[in-house]
């Protein structure tokens, strides 16, 4: 029994901290197009981030519901099977920061979810229609939001097509900090459910649990967690989002934000866990095609989705392989 507390509380502290690295990894998301229009300065960027974050994670728990108890059976999975995908996943996201690639905090975590839970109790324990409808999900999103972010810059180009440089500059520039903190809030109401989800579903594994209920204890701990590591910034992802992907001024920078964070906004009211660094990236691409094709960078956008695309089966086999390891030496 105390071993099994111990390791309860040891999927806590993971979950801490793969909610802290989500953060720092993941600040980009908000604040990079701000940074890089100069509209906001790092510092204050950060900051405002890190408040929007913890507020956005306090707003709601149907993505944690899906995370926690809709790509697997909870009851079926153990402590060591969720250390090993939480440890498959921020593993992933310590490479991938390292190297500058914002690639799927989502991805990898669910990924890792479901490779540790096949190796733990087989592909019976694998709730398919859940999986499939997360997925499909998180695949289609960046083609969507690539769609949105083209059509919505289109649109205000018409709107503002006889206004002058200086002024256009002079109203988005206000516009977008507004743009940027409804980003920041969506990332929070999206990224930190999914470690609420795992909390969860690990109390349900040791209390053996007949619902699935999201404490209000777990979502402070989540939302401070994920404040906290937004706070300290991923600023090699700001550079690859803000800078490296495509040239942008606030107005550009307004379209991005604004229709990334109406997209993951309504995914964490349906309880669908999405990718926000998927989606923002996809918007600034779209918003920069809409300028013309070759104001993207794409050799740079060829890179972020060969990064998204090895992470899903890299971190399943990685999962996989840590809980069969961790199984064999407890």
């Amino acid at each position: 029994m105390h071993e099994t507390y111990f390791l309860l509380v040891f999927v806590i502290v993971l979950s801490v901290i793969f909610d802290f690295i989500n953060g720092f990894h993941d600040t980009a998301n908000a604040i990079a197009t701000s940074v890089s229009t100069k509209v906001l300065s790092p510092r204050t960027a950060v900051i405002m981030a890190a408040i929007l974050n913890m507020v956005g994670a306090l707003s709601g728990t149907a993505v944690a519901h899906t995370v926690g108890a809709g790509i697997v059976e909870a009851i079926s999975v153990t402590q060591v099977t969720i250390i090993s995908a939480l440890l498959s996943a921020i593993i992933w996201d310590l490479i991938t920061w390292y190297f500058g690639l914002p690639t799927s905090s989502s991805h990898a975590l669910i990924s890792s979810i479901v490779g540790a839970a096949i190796a733990t109790s087989g592909t019976e324990v694998v709730i398919r229609t859940g999986v499939y409808k997360v997925f499909l999900g998180l695949i289609l999103s960046p083609a969507i939001a690539l769609v949105i972010g083209y059509l919505f810059m289109i649109l205000l180009m018409r709107i503002f097509g006889h206004t002058s440089p200086a002024m256009v500059n002079t109203i988005f520039s206000r516009l977008q900090i507004g743009s940027a903190a409804y980003m920041a809030f969506s990332h929070g109401s999206n990224d930190a459910q999914k470690t609420m989800g795992i909390i969860t579903m690990a109390l349900v594994s040791y209390y053996k649990l007949p619902d699935f209920h999201v404490p209000f204890w777990v979502i402070i701990l989540c939302a401070v967690a994920m404040a906290m590591g937004t706070a300290l910034g991923g600023w090699r992802i700001i550079k690859t989002l803000g800078v490296r992907l495509v040239h942008l001024r606030p107005i550009h920078g307004f379209a991005a934000e604004a229709s990334a964070a109406t997209l993951i906004e309504i995914a964490s009211r349906i309880g669908l866990p999405l990718s926000t660094t998927h989606v923002i990236s996809s918007t600034i691409m779209g918003v920069g095609a809409s300028k013309r094709l070759s104001a993207v960078r794409w050799g740079i956008g060829g890179n972020i989705i060969m990064a998204w695309i090895l992470t899903i089966p890299s971190c399943g086999l990685l999962a996989w392989g840590l809980c069969k390891v961790t199984m064999i030496l407890l």
